[in-house]
């Protein structure tokens, strides 16, 4: 009888699998909005920036004339005492958080909402940027950063400019403790051992016999024990481009 596999141990808690939630200074979220909002625009002004373990990309503390604070996305060419707005009315400058409806076209966006008033979702991360394309009777057609398009209600507020960070990624950790400790700050398990390397008692894909392994797709329902793998998959296999014709 082998051991519990990796997605049956992680839910007991313990403090290999723990988040190091403490550290985390706040969530990133825009003031909570108003009708008044869209027509209007609130003075504010960026207090200063931050480090979050396990977040890519820095965060700003800003402060508004009404009297709110809230931590947002700091976009390339923020700065400490940096004057923003929010609201309908605001100018499109880098750092400025407006209604997508109220954006031209061709403008590089970060942290946007997907539904109204929900505080910004997509977009978040060192480097990331989607695009307005679109504004159309739908709605505002957005490019996010994976390449395909969606329709966002015209009340959806975004971030103008590009989220700060780029090219992180770009340079090597070369020690493994470095991405050890990486890892560890997002609450992720690292190193990570391939299936396919265990033995059949430890993992549903271990086996010596590469063709015994079972099919890698696995239903959203399935139970802890076996689901691993392409979970909930659309389609598997390598992609192949559709001919026109």
């Amino acid at each position: 009888m082998g051991k519990r596999i990796r997605v049956q141990r992680r839910g007991r808690g313990g403090s290999t699998f723990r988040a190091s939630t403490h550290k985390r200074i706040a969530p990133v979220r825009y003031p909570q909005a108003t009708k008044r909002d869209s027509e209007s625009a609130t003075n504010g002004v960026i207090e200063k920036l931050l480090h979050e373990p396990g977040r890519g990309s820095p965060l700003a503390l800003a402060s508004f004339e009404s009297g709110e604070n809230c931590h947002i996305v700091v976009p390339e060419g923020v700065f400490v005492g940096q004057r923003i707005q929010i609201g309908g009315r605001a100018p499109i400058e880098v750092g400025n958080v407006l209604p997508v409806g109220k954006i031209p076209e061709g403008t590089m966006v970060c942290n946007l909402e997907l539904h109204p008033g929900d505080g910004g979702k997509i977009a978040r991360s060192s480097g990331a940027y989607s695009t307005v394309v679109a504004h159309t009777a739908q709605g505002t057609m957005i490019k996010l950063p994976s390449g395909k398009t969606k329709y966002l209600s015209d009340h959806c507020r975004a971030t103008v400019g590009v989220v700060s960070g780029a090219g992180r990624t770009d340079k090597p950790f070369l020690k493994a403790g470095a991405k050890f400790h990486m890892m560890k700050a997002k609450g992720h398990k690292y190193p990570r051992t391939r299936g396919v390397a265990m033995i059949a008692a430890v993992h549903p894909y271990g086996s010596s016999k590469r063709g015994a392994r079972k099919v890698t797709t696995v239903s959203r329902g399935a139970p802890p024990g076996q689901k691993v793998g392409l979970i909930a998959a659309r389609g598997t296999g390598r992609k192949r481009k559709r001919r026109a014709r």
